[in-house]
């Protein structure tokens, strides 16, 4: 039961883990969809972090949405510099499992990428996904711009509607202009591919918002 508790408490900075002073990622690496580095960001593109749960099946479903130009998964919202995944599954460093999404505006609009966010998690969950218990697993949205945290924060209000009207509780979606981003290890990026029988659920919940 302490054990759980610790799981879902977020780890005050002073306790967080140490982590080291270089990447866990080795650079570059490639990405297995786009054929370019998960570090590059495309000319032109926008970028925002997101965080739904499990970052397997999350970032599957942003490297597959139209105006998406690149992805990679790491860990952000915390305090442990460049972690491994075993430490932040130990929630000790305060990380969350999150989506780096590079898209280019002229082709999509944040309100698209955000429709995939809410519908495909469940934001009221707090520090879990279904049976993924811990702060790893927390919803939260990283903005690199203040019209993105406008528009992040007007259409988490529209869900909330939808979402109240649905019975569920209110949304825990972490939002915020995004800090540190750190790549997660090699294996973790583009795993679907690399893994097409491997195994990620997605906690979609039905609720959806026009």
């Amino acid at each position: 039961m302490l054990f759980s508790q610790q799981k879902v408490t977020m780890v005050e900075p002073t306790r967080a883990l140490r982590g080291r002073d270089h990447s866990v990622l080795a650079e570059p690496t490639f990405h297995e969809i786009f054929g370019i580095p998960v570090q590059q960001v495309p000319v032109g593109s926008e970028v925002i972090y997101l965080a739904l749960g499990c970052f397997w099946g999350a970032e599957k479903l942003y490297w597959q949405a139209p105006g998406v130009t690149n992805t990679a998964v790491g860990y952000a919202g915390g305090f442990t510099p460049n972690p491994s995944y075993e430490e932040v599954c130990s929630a000790k460093t305060g990380h969350t499992e999150i989506v780096k999404v590079s898209y280019d505006p002229t082709k999509t609009d944040l309100e698209a990428l955000l429709k995939v966010f809410f519908e495909n998690h469940d934001p009221t969950q707090g520090m879990r996904q279904g049976h993924d218990v811990g702060t790893q697993y927390r919803s939260a949205i990283y903005t690199t711009t203040p019209e993105q945290l406008a528009t992040v924060t007007a259409v988490r209000d529209k869900y909330q509607t939808e979402f109240s009207r649905a019975g569920y509780r209110q949304i825990t979606t972490e939002i915020a202009p995004v800090g540190d981003f750190f790549y997660a290890e090699d294996y973790h990026q583009q795993y679907l591919d690399k893994n097409p029988f491997g195994y990620c659920p997605v906690h979609a919940t039905g609720v959806t918002c026009n």
